[in-house]
């Protein structure tokens, strides 16, 4: 096997790495020559795909187990990359999770972890690395939300209001790194096959019911998306007319909605 190339000039950093969107993105980055820095939880997965994508792309891969939901981790995670002297070109922030069922019920800890996770160590990550892609006039975000983000989601309540916090604060950021190297995009799928439901607890719900993409194709969606410059990536046709319906139909009759699909799951 040849050894990886160390010496490539740009470096992607993609939290949520192991599985799902965020692997998938992953491989696409490595096809196009990227070196990558892994951030998930499980170590060992961490290093199976470090030695398969190694492998398979001929690319530097460096991974760092690290649980974002935990206060510091995004400030460790620069501080190491940093001493370490690793550039970081494009940031991906994929990592996240939901949780199925009403507010009242579902356990407080657990719905702060959520918002921890999707929100502050997102926003975190995106403050430390923003900062030095100005520096050097260079650099891209994704942050990945959901097609969740745009409407209120009963049965889903903590997770939609993060996802729309994802979708509004990435747009607000994109619009003030107008003039700079930087772009700025949202990646926006709708229902995907992934180990999202299964940690969400979600059993057979509506909403899954209807037309699910793969993550590699909705990876494939925003890779491309965010080497044309688009803000807003929504993959899929019905997905796109579905986020885009909101805003011609009256938010009661959204609310109801979102939450009948929700709670009609068996």
């Amino acid at each position: 096997m040849s050894q990886p190339n160390h010496h490539s000039p740009k470096t992607a950093l993609i939290t949520g790495a192991t599985v799902g969107i965020g692997y998938e993105l992953a491989k696409l980055f490595a096809g196009d020559n990227y070196s990558l820095v892994l951030v998930a939880r499980n170590e060992n997965m961490l290093n199976d795909r470090k030695h398969e994508l190694e492998k398979e792309f001929n690319v530097q891969v460096t991974v760092i187990p690290k649980d974002l939901g935990k206060p510091g981790a995004a400030d460790e995670i620069y501080q190491q990359l940093a001493k370490d002297g690793i550039i970081v070109n494009t940031l991906v922030n994929n990592a996240g999770f939901g949780l199925l069922g009403n507010f009242a019920e579902l356990d407080c800890q657990q719905q702060m972890n959520m918002i921890d996770l999707n929100i502050t160590s997102l926003t975190a990550l995106c403050k430390l690395f923003v900062q030095d892609m100005i520096q050097r006039d260079r650099g891209n975000i994704m942050n990945v939300a959901s097609t969740a983000a745009f409407q209120p989601g009963p049965g889903m309540a903590v997770y939609y209001a993060t996802k729309a916090y994802v979708l509004h604060f990435t747009e607000a950021l994109a619009y003030e790194l107008k003039g700079t190297g930087i772009k700025a995009c949202v990646l926006c799928p709708g229902p995907t096959a992934t180990e999202f439901q299964e940690r969400a607890g979600f059993e057979n719900p509506m909403l899954m019911k209807g037309h699910v993409m793969s993550a590699a194709a909705v990876a494939t969606v925003g890779y491309h998306g965010l080497r044309r410059g688009k803000t807003i990536i929504i993959p899929g046709f019905m997905n796109k007319l579905l986020a885009y319906s909101v805003r011609f139909t009256p938010r009661k009759i959204i609310v109801a909605i979102v939450g009948w699909l929700q709670q009609n799951r068996n």
